[in-house]
């Protein structure tokens, strides 16, 4: 007999490692005939997957869990089942918190234990009391995960290679609320790549809390860096593009530096996080590397693939930040520079380190003064790299309809947002396209039709202009002096 079919909405906040964990959660749930549904009205379950770095992270899913109540009392009204579940961070960090603030849900579980979800929704549909499951089991998740299949990849996806955190950075829950780090084989990741590249993927994004961490067991017996891994994954005929993503500069090795100079597929585009360019701060928030270790870093990817472009954390008014402080900040921001950025006020987390850090805290209006400042030189800096695009030829990978007729949007090689005017057969597909009109976080272009791919990259990388201007830089000497 069939499995009939039932509607599942999952919210996804935060990281793209949640993204794809409510990616691998739909795969779970498909044999139990579960369909993703585009909203959470008429939903036979509704996942919210949390997050718990950004600020009133709870708040906003109490917030949502009583809107969700009243859709579930709708339903019961008409003699239907709407089962809600809180997975994630905050799920992990809050879950008996959850339970008794808000009763009506079903089901509240980590990111460690999604693999178990059949198990916890027989449970939920018995009735026997709401279900928690927020234990790091001693199996990997990944190693009962079932094969991608309920959630369409499309042409650019996310693998999941490493989790989990051991740095205990002063200021972040994630070794708490993730478990300590963990990395998959290189096997399985391999594997899992190969069936997303023969459903006609062409992108990968390597995620991990600390992805540049990763040592997995390599087919060989021995263990694989981050470094080796990509070189592996570029031999996958098909896959053009590779990128990763979080990475921690204490991780940041010259196996993987030299891969961004010997590896084409792998994107000139690095997220490396710093969170602060003052050796006194850095120190407090534990991240054991200097504001001097991190630029030469920098100058050694640099090196190694000349034309890469950087983006970063950084966190303003962390407790006992002065404007020394603040200063040193604004002078590796200038010295580095950068295609793009995050950057935060700081905000305390339960159970963190600093959030007991009572000296020397900051009153809101001069953490907002200190982040109106930071923001202002990274969006600066971001458009005079977009600026430095124009009239180049950039690889665009186009992998959704725009918003006007006969528009693809896709990204760049530099994670910038593309608009160009294109038939639907280039869906999917990298495509030259000469950058004609840029703006602060996106560019418009053409397609070009008279070069190979091929060519098209290799002008476009001997045409970018330098990072940012001096000019640019001359702006900012009294701010960072």
């Amino acid at each position: 007999m069939a499995t009939s079919r039932k509607k599942l909405f999952i919210k996804t906040y935060g990281c793209q490692m949640n993204v794809y964990d409510s990616g691998r959660m739909a795969d779970v749930l498909a044999p139990l005939g579960y369909e993703p549904a585009e909203e959470a009205e008429g939903a036979d379950m509704v996942i919210l997957n949390t997050c718990h770095i950004r600020e009133k992270a709870s708040e906003k899913v109490y917030s949502e869990l009583g809107r969700l109540r009243l859709q579930q009392q709708e339903k019961a009204a008409a003699g239907e089942r709407m089962i809600i579940a809180v997975a994630g961070c905050v799920a992990q960090a809050e879950g008996a918190e959850i339970m008794a603030r808000a009763p009506h849900v079903d089901m509240v579980f980590g990111p460690q234990t999604y693999h178990q979800l059949p198990e916890m929704v027989t449970r939920a549909v018995r009735g026997a009391g709401g279900v928690i499951n927020t234990d790091f089991p001693v199996e990997s998740k990944f190693d009962l995960l079932p094969g991608e299949g309920a959630t369409p990849q499309g042409p650019s996806a996310f693998v999941s290679v490493q989790e989990g955190c051991d740095k205990f950075c002063t200021f972040c829950v994630v070794p708490y609320t993730r478990g300590a780090e963990y990395s998959r084989s290189a096997a399985q990741i391999l594997e899992e790549t190969r069936r997303m590249v023969a459903n006609g993927t062409v992108e990968i994004t390597l995620l991990g809390q600390n992805v540049n961490a990763y040592h997995g067991e390599g087919p060989d017996g021995r263990t694989w860096g981050l470094g080796r891994l990509i070189r592996e994954l570029a031999e996958i005929d098909g896959l053009r593009r590779i990128r990763y993503t979080t990475s921690h500069p204490r991780d940041m090795d010259d196996d993987l530096i030299s891969a961004h100079g010997q590896v084409p597929q792998l994107m000139p585009f690095v997220h490396l996080p710093v969170q602060s360019g003052s050796d006194r701060i850095l120190a407090a928030m534990n991240r054991k590397h200097t504001a001097d270790d991190y630029r030469r870093i920098v100058d050694k990817l640099r090196d190694a693939r000349p034309g890469l472009a950087l983006s970063s954390d950084f966190i303003v008014g962390f407790p006992g930040e002065t404007a020394e402080d603040f200063a040193a900040t604004l002078r590796l921001i200038t010295d580095v520079t950068y295609a793009s950025a995050y950057s935060f006020k700081y905000s305390a987390r339960p159970g963190t380190p600093a959030a007991a850090m009572a000296e020397g805290r900051l009153t809101e209006d001069d953490k907002s003064a200190r982040l109106e400042a930071v923001q202002n030189l990274l969006a600066e800096q971001q458009r005079a790299f977009n600026a430095g695009l124009l009239g180049t030829v950039q690889e665009v990978l186009f992998d959704r309809r725009g918003k006007h007729a006969g528009q693809l949007l896709g990204r760049s090689p530099y994670m910038q947002a593309v608009h160009a005017t294109a038939p639907d057969r280039l869906l999917g597909q990298v495509v030259p396209v000469r950058v004609t009109a840029v703006s602060a976080s996106s560019l418009g272009g053409e397609v070009v039709t008279t070069e190979s791919v091929h060519g098209a990259a290799q002008q476009g990388a001997a045409a970018r202009p330098p990072f940012i201007s001096p000019d640019i830089k001359a702006n900012h000497q009294e701010m960072t002096a």
